[in-house]
């Protein structure tokens, strides 16, 4: 009797994006790629950990507890993690010119720490930001988010992952070379909109990083997307 192979196990740390949210169609970028991936006979079992309203200090709170308990068989722990987090740190709090909910060198700090740790426990990749539209902040009527700050945001992030040798996957500069990017976004501004999680799908789904990781280069050229 042929013996089947164990699959790698992902696990997808971050926030209302990587939950989700703002997509009734396809459930967000991280719940289609797990579709496409179970569709696959080789293809990774996907943990969509992702939290609304997470911030890096959050995540990383969780971050060993979360990993320690989706090894599935016993003294076995997740094959890799991607990290998408840090849109929330970048709102100033109560007013426009107000204190960013994580200040930017907390933020750099932060994330320095946090892939340090993760390294340790399994091969990370980590997931950029995406736009906001400012035109309609304050978002619940006391954050306001910024073009400018979440440009910042993400230098830092990038920063950081160089430093770490950990590949990342840039996103505001993709969708913001659309045009249109405001259509990707909900009415709130701030979370991306079904087309929008379908954009992110398509990047996440053919990002080299992440097809070296499951084992899966071979196969993006020939399996149609879902």
């Amino acid at each position: 009797m042929a013996v089947t192979a164990t699959p790698r196990k992902l696990i997808v740390l971050g926030d209302s994006g990587v939950y989700g949210w703002g997509d009734p169609d396809g459930g967000g970028w991280c719940e289609r790629l797990r579709r496409h991936w179970m569709g696959l006979p080789d293809g990774p079992v996907l943990y969509n950990l992702g939290v609304r309203g997470d911030g890096l200090e959050r995540l990383a709170a969780r971050l060993h507890r979360e990993v320690g308990c989706r090894g599935e068989l016993r003294r076995q722990a997740p094959q890799g993690i991607v990290l998408s987090v840090g849109l929330n740190d970048t709102a100033r709090v109560g007013r426009p010119d107000g204190r960013h909910q994580l200040e930017p060198e907390a933020f750099l700090f932060g994330w320095q720490q946090l892939l340090r740790e993760a390294v340790q426990l399994a091969p990370v990749l980590v997931v950029g930001l995406t736009p906001v539209d400012e035109a309609v902040m304050p978002f619940a009527g006391c954050l306001w988010y910024q073009q400018a700050s979440v440009h910042r945001y993400e230098r830092l992030l990038e920063e950081a992952c160089l430093e770490a040798d950990v590949p990342f996957l840039p996103l505001l500069h993709p969708l913001l070379e659309d045009p249109h990017w405001s259509r990707l976004l909900s009415a709130d501004g701030l979370h991306l909109n079904a087309d929008g999680h379908g954009r992110i799908y398509e990047q996440v789904r053919q990002w080299p990083a992440l097809l070296a990781w499951a084992g899966l280069e071979s196969r993006v050229a020939r399996t149609p997307a879902h």
